[in-house]
């Protein structure tokens, strides 16, 4: 069996801002609203320590790009004419 670890990425598809809640709440298999929940009641809670955390999780971590856009991507890049 490989090794199949899941990673957490930015979501690109249900995202109200960087897209960090709709991320976390894909890799823990919950409700992105109860994730953005409790980050809205953890800002007020710790004063304002968890806008840091979004702001830093927002350079770290990588959006999610499935493997076939990945793909093309790379292809139309290679296919694109030179010009000068």
């Amino acid at each position: 069996m490989a090794n199949e670890y899941k990673r957490l990425y930015r979501s690109v598809d249900d995202r109200m801002v960087a897209g960090i809640c709709a991320g976390i709440a894909d890799y823990f298999d919950v409700d992105p609203t109860l994730i953005r929940l409790l980050f809205v009641f953890g800002f007020f809670a710790t004063g304002s320590v968890l806008f840091w955390a979004y702001v830093i999780m927002m350079i770290i971590v990588p959006e999610y790009v499935p493997a076939a856009e990945d793909v093309v991507t790379a292809e139309v890049k290679e296919a694109a004419p030179k010009t000068k």
